[in-house]
C-alpha cells in the first residue's frame, strides 16, 4: 500500500499539543467540529477535543461532564467563553481589547471574529444532570474578503495583530484556560468563573450585572428595584456570530 501523504490538517493538527486531560480527534477541513463532537460525546466522553485543521479558522469543540442539573450546568458555557477570551489574550498585541457580547460572540478591538455555542443531550429535563455538554468555539484567523475595509464591524486575528500565532496554539491555549477555570470553579465556586466573564462584557455606566444560577444574565440598573432578566437558553439555540449558510463567524 503506497504512503498516503499527509494532508494539511493533519500536520496543523500536529502542532496541538493538549495537556494530559485531553483526548484529540483531529478533522479534515470541511469537518464540522461542533458537530462532530456532540455525535462523539455519549461515548468518548469528557475531555475529547475535536480539531478541524484549517489555515483561516481555529475551530474546535470539547465534551465536558457535568456535575449538576441541567438548568445549572448551561453556565458551563460562561466557562468557556472566560477560556477563549483568556486564549485570545494570550497572544494578543498589547493594549489590545477583546470584549465578549452577551452571551457567545467575541470581538478584537471592536471587530467580531467569531465565538462560542453549548450543546447539550436534547432529551435532558431541566432538573436531571445531563450526560454531557459540548462547548464548540471558532474564531477567524484570516480574513477570506477581498477588501475587509467593506466590514468594518467584522476582523480576523491577522488583521489585528497575532501575527505569530497558530490555530493550533489557539486551541492549545485555550484546553489549558479551560483547565484553569475548572479547577477555579472547583476551589472557588462558579462566581469566580461569573467575575471573569463579566469583566469582559463592554462597560455601561450605571448598569451592574450578575449571572443567576440558571445561567441568566441579571441587569441591574440604577434607580430601578427589579434586574432586567436574558434568558441563557434560548439565546444558546441560535448563536449570534455563526452564518448559518457559511457555517462560519458573521461577515
Amino acid at each position: 500500500m503506497p504512503l498516503e501523504t499527509p494532508s494539511r490538517s493533519r500536520v496543523l493538527a500536529a502542532n496541538l499539543a493538549l495537556p494530559p486531560p485531553f483526548t484529540l480527534v483531529t478533522l479534515r477541513e470541511v469537518g464540522d467540529a461542533f458537530a462532530h463532537a456532540v455525535q462523539l460525546a455519549p461515548e468518548q466522553g469528557a475531555g475529547t477535543l475535536v480539531y478541524v485543521g484549517r489555515f483561516d479558522l481555529a475551530e474546535f469543540a470539547v465534551v465536558l461532564e457535568p456535575d449538576e442539573p441541567l438548568r445549572g450546568a448551561r453556565r458551563a458555557h460562561y466557562l468557556g467563553m472566560a477560556a477563549l477570551a483568556d486564549a485570545l489574550l494570550a497572544f494578543a498585541p498589547p493594549e489590545k481589547p477583546i470584549a465578549i457580547d452577551w452571551p457567545d460572540a467575541i470581538r478584537v478591538d471592536g471587530g467580531l471574529v467569531g465565538g462560542g455555542r453549548l450543546a447539550w443531550p436534547k432529551s435532558s429535563r431541566e432538573d436531571e444532570t445531563p450526560d454531557w455538554l459540548v462547548f464548540g468555539g471558532m474564531i477567524r484567523t484570516v480574513s477570506m474578503t477581498d477588501d475587509p475595509g467593506l466590514h468594518p464591524l467584522v476582523s480576523a486575528l491577522e488583521e489585528e495583530g497575532f501575527t505569530d500565532m497558530a490555530a493550533a496554539e489557539l486551541v492549545a491555549s485555550f484546553a489549558r484556560h479551560l483547565m484553569v477555570h475548572i479547577d477555579a470553579r472547583q476551589e472557588y465556586g462558579f462566581g469566580a468563573i461569573a467575575r471573569e466573564y463579566l469583566q469582559r462584557l463592554p462597560p455601561e455606566s450605571g448598569l451592574r450585572r450578575d449571572i443567576d444560577d440558571n445561567g441568566d444574565l441579571l441587569l441591574r440598573r440604577a434607580g430601578k428595584s427589579e434586574p432586567e432578566r436574558r434568558a441563557l437558553a434560548p439565546a444558546l439555540a441560535a448563536p449570534s456570530w455563526l452564518d448559518p449558510k457559511s457555517g462560519g463567524p458573521r461577515t
